[in-house]
């Protein structure tokens, strides 16, 4: 048997796109066949049928509405798949046989531009890595933004760095690179991975791609240099994006390199233990560094400062530009609130203008794209009175895109329909035809109710009435009742239970003038409508530059609003190595506890107080006070105020963080395994400029062991020929505060702890100097671990300290003899309080008194 033509059709357009499932455009469905329709239907749960298609048994299919294919797509992807839309390349009316269909894009992880599939504020980026003798190099763009970015790695931890800071949600490679496969394999989990063919990575090939998007001769003007191995993975990334997309992505205007030297780097730990994005208990926004500073009020705002707080600077003019801007905007009510107003009315730019380069972009979109440019001028009129740099220069850059947005004005309906096929996008007055075109159907309407006065009285029908439906168009409707009033001249058109309906030669003649005005003015329309999206097309470039200015102003906006609302001041960012925080605290916790938060000082320099030891009992705050010193830092290095009385901040290359650690069964690692990796990675990356938190160094194994190891860390990092980092390091070692004194830079703290009735009360204070006590067993009490446990573990305690260096075997502490002591003691205390109880203090003479408490002190004895 022969196929149809129609699933011929469909065979051709599946065997070019076999690794992904084919949503094939019919009418208002998209339908899938065969194995596609096996597997989407049962990972999308909808219904499995059947199509006769010219062969014996029927092809398995289902299907999904077209207007609401994205929620689907979104779902395929998630689960791992590509998906490609094919669609009818013509009207099925206009068509000459089979419609012809074509797949006018391919849907991966990495290539979602619909914003109902993404997140506003954060971006979606696809990563392209490409390695060449061990030495990588990296590009990776968000094409719903048009973001586009250039890197050169070192090796596969700034790799790993990388994947941290961007959160690809697809990542390119060679398919003949097996050692990147090998790197990937570990986050298949996370990202979707796309084994891409060789030849788009070679140099040659990879340069002519990027040149050709770009029109440029040569790479220099992005600062590219062809040798980069960057260059490679950028020019592979794009002739993907172009397959994949099957348009020219005008919106991706410029490819951006990032320097290393640049901005911090911050490497996976440190993200995860200062929760810079999420918590690390339960992966949640709330509760991050990015959720306390986020008060931006554009998408595009929203975007860019989580961008900020994972790339602190390292230039100190840059930071000083930005903390002055916010000086600037915290100081002034008046203009902050005017600019949040202003950004309040502005949409999400950026992705705005994707839909522009995939003919996707609708008159909706572009009153959305109008109300955006209307607050330009009051922008940049604010904007221009200011002082600080970083403000009056972008006001110099904003274009107020005048003329555009005139023209948008006058053009577009204020009320226009979702499609734009069917009318009422154009505004009146705007095109002479469309106005004619609509005055015909308006007076074709007064024609129409004329004509139904006219048969009612000739017919004397009192009820005739005249309608129109898509299927039968205009007709007279008359009831079976006043059926015999029907002249001659009446043909009929169809018949309903309670009715009749007609037509007659001057209705015909009236309903196909009114028919062909209303099919030419939609035609018109939609013609006018691609010419203004095309007009779109030429103002890309300004609109991005104005949609990166408005981002960093609502970024400052937001810092600014924070310092406000929190009470931040101005950071003096220094580069004499002194960091020194009076009354700091820490950010987020602040916001989250109910009584008053306790704040500290921190001193840090690079000469005598280098390296802080850190002493006292969990749950003081040692944790809490070492990473608000390291959030303060990058804070200041963001360009924000920072919650402090004040703050000298010295530029620090890096942050590096070791705290707490958990096991990584699946990496067959121990939690002693993965703490000595994290500190291995920070020992061989660490620099004298950089600021180390070092929480609980060796507790993962034998105390002997562990005191060694977090002795010996100490000696490397502070060694003549060691890291000289500045450094935070908090122990329950106590044997480590001999430190002070031996080794140069050492200073002895500890969070101050007061004894109060079988309890410790924690002040949270850091204050100078040393502790050899723990409270651990204190902490235990307060932790509701049962009060005979407790008791027997003070014993434990005291016995183990009395004989300390003693072979533990011939201690007498053996459980067994507890309780008899325990008993006898409580016997004593008994009978003693007892005693004391039946005393006559009145009549007692000094010298019995001298004799009775002799005896009380035998007995204890």
């Amino acid at each position: 048997m022969a196929l149809t033509p129609m699933m011929r059709q469909y065979l051709d357009l599946k065997e070019k796109n076999k690794e992904c499932l084919l949503f094939f455009r019919l009418g208002d469905f998209y339908e899938m066949f065969f194995e596609d329709a096996l597997t989407a239907s049962k990972e999308l749960d909808i219904t499995l049928t059947g199509k006769d298609c010219g062969l014996e048994e029927r092809a398995p299919m289902c299907g999904v509405p077209y207007h609401a294919a994205d929620g689907y797509i979104q779902k395929l992807i998630g689960k791992g798949y590509k998906v490609a839309i094919c669609e009818q390349l013509e009207l099925p009316e206009e068509a000459k046989g089979l419609v012809k269909r074509g797949i006018i894009r391919i849907v991966t992880p990495g290539t979602v531009f619909d914003s109902s599939m993404l997140k506003d504020n954060e971006n979606n980026y696809i990563l392209s890595v490409y390695e060449k003798n061990g030495v990588l190099g990296a590009a990776y763009a968000d094409i719903s933004t048009g973001a586009f970015f250039s890197e050169e790695i070192k090796d596969t931890n700034a790799l790993q760095n990388l994947m941290i800071r961007i959160y690809p949600t697809e990542v390119l490679f060679q398919r003949s690179n097996g050692a990147l496969e090998n790197f990937f394999a570990a986050y298949k989990e996370h990202c979707f991975l796309t084994r891409y063919e060789d030849w788009p990575f070679i140099s040659s090939n990879a340069g002519k791609a990027l040149k050709e998007h770009f029109h440029v001769l040569s790479l220099a003007s992005f600062g590219l240099d062809p040798k980069m191995l960057s260059v490679n993975a950028a020019g592979a990334l794009l002739q993907y994006l172009l397959e994949t997309q099957k348009n020219s992505l005008e919106h991706i205007k410029k490819l951006t390199p990032t320097s290393g030297g640049k901005y911090m780097v911050i490497d996976p730990f440190t993200h995860r233990n200062l929760e810079l994005t999420e918590t690390m208990r339960d992966k949640s926004r709330k509760g991050s560094l990015l959720w306390l500073l986020d008060k931006t009020k554009t998408a595009m705002g929203g975007r860019l400062i989580k961008r900020y707080i994972e790339q602190p600077l390292l230039d100190k003019k840059e930071i000083m530009a930005r903390l002055d801007a916010v000086g600037e905007l915290k100081k002034d009510l008046f203009l902050r609130n005017e600019l949040r107003n202003l950004l309040d009315n502005i949409y999400d730019i950026e992705r705005l203008l994707s839909r522009i380069s995939y003919g996707s972009l609708d008159a909706r979109d572009v009153l959305a794209i109008r109300a955006s440019i209307q607050p330009l001028p009051q922008l940049k009129e604010l904007l221009s009175a200011c002082e600080s740099t970083a403000l009056s220069e972008a006001a110099k850059g904003i274009d107020t895109m005048g003329d555009l947005c005139l023209f948008l004005s006058q053009s577009i309906s204020d009320d226009p329909p979702n499609g734009i096929r069917d009318g009422g996008i154009i505004k009146s007055g705007f095109n002479h035809d469309v106005d004619k075109l609509r005055e015909a159907r308006t007076s074709g309407k007064d024609w129409l109710s004329s004509l139904e006065q006219k048969e009612r009285e000739s017919t004397g029908i009192k009820n005739l009435r005249i309608g129109c439906n898509k299927v039968f168009g205009y007709y007279i409707e008359v009831t079976k009742s006043n059926l015999s009033l029907v002249p001659y001249r009446y043909t009929r058109r169809q018949t309903l239970a309670g009715c009749e309906r007609f037509v007659t030669p001057e209705l015909k003649e009236l309903e196909e003038m009114l028919f062909s005005a209303e099919d030419k003015c939609n035609k018109l329309e939609y013609e006018l409508f691609l010419k203004i999206r095309s007009e779109l097309e030429g103002h890309i470039s300004v609109l991005q530059a104005n949609a990166d200015i408005i981002a960093r102003i609502d970024v400052l906006q937001s810092f600014a609003q924070a310092a406000y609302d929190y009470d931040y001041v101005k950071p003096t960012i220094k580069t004499n190595g002194v960091i020194d925080i009076k009354n700091g605290r820490h950010p987020v916790v602040e916001r989250a506890v109910r009584q008053e938060f306790v704040p500290n000082d921190a001193y840090l320099d690079e000469k005598e107080d280098k390296f802080l030891i850190i002493t006292g009992p969990n749950m003081a705050g040692k944790s809490t006070f070492m990473r608000q010193t390291g959030l303060i830092v990058l804070m200041a290095q963001i360009g924000c105020f920072v919650p402090a009385v004040s703050a000298n901040i010295c530029i620090v290359d890096r942050i590096f963080t070791r705290v707490g650690a958990s096991d990584d069964l699946s990496a067959g690692q121990s939690t002693f395994m993965v703490e000595m990796n994290e500190l291995a990675s920070i020992l061989n990356n660490a620099t004298s400029k950089s600021l180390l938190i070092l929480d609980e160094i060796g507790r993962g194994t034998s105390t002997l062991d562990g005191l060694s190891i977090a002795w010996a860390t100490i000696e490397y990092i502070l060694g003549q020929t060691g890291i000289g980092a500045k450094t935070l390091f908090a122990t329950h070692y106590h044997e480590l505060i001999r430190l002070e004194g031996i080794l140069p830079g050492v200073k002895n703290y500890s969070v101050g702890v007061r004894e109060f009735n079988k309890t410790i009360l924690f002040l949270h204070k850091i204050r100078r100097g040393g502790t050899d006590k723990s409270f651990g067993i204190e902490v235990a009490r307060l932790a509701g671990l049962p009060e005979g446990l407790i008791e027997r573990a003070k014993a434990l305690l005291t016995a183990l300290e009395k004989h300390a260096g003693t072979d533990i075997s011939v201690l007498d502490v053996s459980a067994t003899q507890e309780p008899e002591e325990k008993n006898a003691r409580t016997e004593t205390a008994n009978k003693i309080v007892s005693d004391i109880g039946n005393i006559e203090i009145n009549t007692l003479t000094p010298l019995e008194a001298l004799s009775i408490l002799n005896d009380f002190k035998q007995r204890i004895e």
